[in-house]
């Protein structure tokens, strides 16, 4: 974890109450992701694993010492003593190629375990994003159930005052008191879900408490939902095209599966290569020294060695089982294409169709408002029914409600589009949605 990152953690954290923006949200999330610091754990092992890899083509140098002197006998120890010091230098000359491969097949491990990281770096946002578009979708949802249930209670008194007088009968009556009661049902589970949103949020987060989240400049994505809503077939197809085109080149999935391919390649290159025989040399030499005849003339030594195996039906089982491991790695690599062709389709396709039911569920928003209103006034001027005025009410409500639910869809959309498409950010994704 970064220390900018951990230190704005624990800020925050120690915060009785803080109003939250969703990039803040986001860093919170990814420096309290465990999952992310496992895998940027991974990342650096496969790092340490190519250092050590690229070490073993070093020379290897020993370095020996002894020492002796007799304890029984006739000889004393000061006598019989001597002592010796012994070193080597060996270095492998010819290997087959092993070495150039392992050398690749770390670096590629490497490159898998980011894969895998910023993989998980996208499943943290996904769910940070989530999460907070899911507290401001409970806390818009609240505010248009307490909005519906005071329409309802104002029916009802009217109702009641209109029953005392004979104006209506008590079936009508009834309804209102029915309606207010729904509505009052309906403002206490949104209730509930605004607090289910929050806890959600927090626990993401780490923070220890949090006020209302704020709410998003959904007027930033205004110019993309009307190109959008507005797209002919041919639109919707290049469109389509510059998105996968985007995503095959940085979809985290997919690089991760290439790069499992090639592995798996160059793992048969390497079981192959044990047909191969492998040649080493080496330098040796001492100083050893012994009371009765002081230091001895330092010595050197010249040694080659050579290792041809034999086992060849080994080496076949070990290739053949290399072999299907890239098979498996081949059909892996076909599945991820498959999938992230299917994903971008359909959050292609999710996107263009939030954003038409973003404009049209507000058209409906606004009627459904002006309505309400209309009808209201009838009713003050006995024009209109308890039913007129319960209906206008619940259409004014269904409205309200699909309107609410488009812009946070529409919002979690374009969440999935960053992810598949690895964006850095939402300035460098509704710059592409532009360009698109």
């Amino acid at each position: 974890m970064k220390p900018a990152v951990l230190l704005l953690t624990v800020i925050l954290a120690q915060a009785p109450v803080f109003g939250l923006d969703l990039e803040t949200a986001r860093s919170l999330a990814l420096a309290n992701s465990r999952s992310l610091a496992r895998y940027n754990l991974a990342v650096e092992s496969a790092q340490l694993d190519g250092k050590i890899q690229k070490y073993s083509m070093l020379p290897s140098l020993s370095l020996g010492a002894s020492g002796s002197a007799s304890i029984l006998g006739e000889v004393s120890p000061q006598d019989s003593f001597s002592a010796g010091v012994n070193f080597g230098v060996t270095q492998q000359i010819y290997d087959g190629g092993r070495n150039a491969l392992l050398k690749s097949i770390n670096s590629m491990a490497a490159g898998i375990a980011r894969q895998e990281a910023l993989e998980e770096y996208f499943a943290v946002l996904d769910a940070a994003d989530a999460a907070y578009y899911g507290a401001l979708e409970a806390a818009a949802a609240l505010e248009a159930s307490e909005t519906a249930l005071e329409a309802a209670v104002f029916a009802l008194s009217a109702a009641e005052i209109r029953l005392e007088s004979g104006m209506i009968g008590y079936g009508d009556y009834l309804q209102a008191l029915a309606e207010k009661e729904a509505r009052e049902t309906a403002r206490n589970q949104a209730r509930r879900d605004v607090t289910l949103g929050k806890v959600t949020l927090k626990n993401l987060t780490g923070l220890a408490e949090l006020s209302d989240p704020e709410e998003v400049d959904f007027e930033n994505w205004e110019e993309i939902i009307q190109k959008l809503a507005e797209f002919s077939e041919e639109g919707e197809a290049a469109f389509l095209e510059r998105f996968r085109e985007t995503a095959a080149a940085n979809n985290p999935a997919l690089v991760k599966a290439a790069l499992a391919d090639s592995r798996a390649e160059q793992e048969v290159s390497l079981a192959k290569r044990s047909y191969l025989p492998s040649l080493s040399a080496g330098v040796s030499g001492g100083i050893n020294y012994s009371i009765n005849n002081g230091f001895d003339v330092p010595s050197g030594r010249l040694s080659l060695s050579a290792s041809i195996p034999l086992d060849f039906w080994g080496t076949k089982a070990g290739v053949d089982k290399k072999e299907i491991a890239r098979a498996g790695a081949v059909l892996e690599k076909q599945n991820a294409e498959v999938s992230l062709d299917l994903a971008i389709q359909t959050a292609a396709l999710d996107l263009a169709a939030q954003a038409m039911s973003v404009r049209s569920s507000r058209r409906a928003d606004e009627y459904a408002r002006r309505h309400y209103e209309l009808v209201l006034e009838q009713f003050r001027l006995s024009r209109a029914s308890i039913a007129d005025l319960s209906d206008a009410a619940a259409l004014g409500s269904s409205s309200r409600t699909q309107y609410i639910k488009a812009r946070y869809g529409f919002l979690a959309v374009l969440s999935k589009i960053r992810s598949l498409g690895s964006f850095s950010s939402d300035e460098a994704l509704r710059a592409a949605l532009l360009a698109w």
